[in-house]
């Protein structure tokens, strides 16, 4: 037999051969180019891709959920201590009854006004019995037969005899007892609280002198006819009120 058909055999089996190794090798190739691709492309993907939305929200409201209890847990134990100190403390009727206390001592001067009592009113009295011949005026004018012309009058003339006891119309202090050039011998007493009283047309003896001290009722002099504004008149006590200095009329202090 020939040798060319044996050794065309044996080039045939390599050339099969080889082509299956060549094949292998490619696959391996790309088994391993694979690989790496896939790993490549995994380690760029962001976590939690390609899961379920909702399980990714419930995920989240869990971990807010944690985070906002997360205080709560931390006040706890000081809520308990406040609970167990409000039960161990003792009850007001366990505590005993309460003692009353003394009442502070109040000197005078911290006494409130309304304890103190009120100072009765000034009683008034009219300084002497009789008839008023003039009234008090301040806006009308009235004939002055004395004088001889229409005048205001600041007082009452109460008319009464010569030598009648004139008697202070309330409490207070004699300010001054001198001789006034057109009413006479004239009394002034100060009664406190801006009011004063005056006593004109007395006789040129009086009972009283300047800061004594006098009652309603205590005699300060007699009527008599110094007045020489109000000569003209009868016998009469010119008797005048003022307060603070302004002249007011009598009558709304005489009984």
């Amino acid at each position: 037999m020939s040798d060319k058909p044996r050794r065309a055999g044996k080039g045939g089996m390599l050339e099969g051969k080889g082509y299956y190794i060549v094949l292998l090798l490619c696959a391996a190739a790309i088994g391993i180019s694979g690989y790496y691709l896939i790993h490549g492309f995994l380690a760029s993907v962001p976590s939690g891709f390609g899961q379920d939305p909702a399980a990714a929200v419930s995920g989240q409201a869990e971990l807010d959920r944690q985070q906002e209890e997360a205080p709560r847990q931390d006040a706890l134990p000081a809520e308990q201590d406040r609970t167990e100190a409000a039960q161990t403390a003792p009850s007001p009727a366990a505590a005993g009854p309460e003692v009353p206390s003394e009442p502070a001592a109040v000197s005078p001067r911290e006494t409130p006004a309304a304890a103190q009592p009120e100072p009765e009113p000034a009683a008034f009295v009219w300084p002497v019995e009789g008839s008023i011949d003039r009234d008090f005026s301040l806006e009308v004018f009235a004939y002055d037969a004395t004088m001889g012309d229409w005048r205001t009058h600041e007082g009452l003339d109460i008319t009464a005899e010569t030598g009648t006891p004139v008697r202070a119309c309330s409490a207070g202090t004699v300010e001054s007892a001198v001789r006034d050039d057109m009413l006479g011998m004239t009394v002034t007493v100060d009664h406190g609280g801006g009011l004063r009283s005056v006593y004109a047309n007395l006789s040129e003896e009086v009972s009283v002198q300047e800061g004594d001290p006098v009652e309603a009722g205590t005699v300060l002099g007699t009527v008599g006819s110094t007045a020489i504004s109000e000569s003209a008149g009868p016998s009469h006590l010119h008797f005048s009120m003022t307060e603070y200095g302004v002249p007011t009329d009598p009558v709304n202090y005489l009984p």
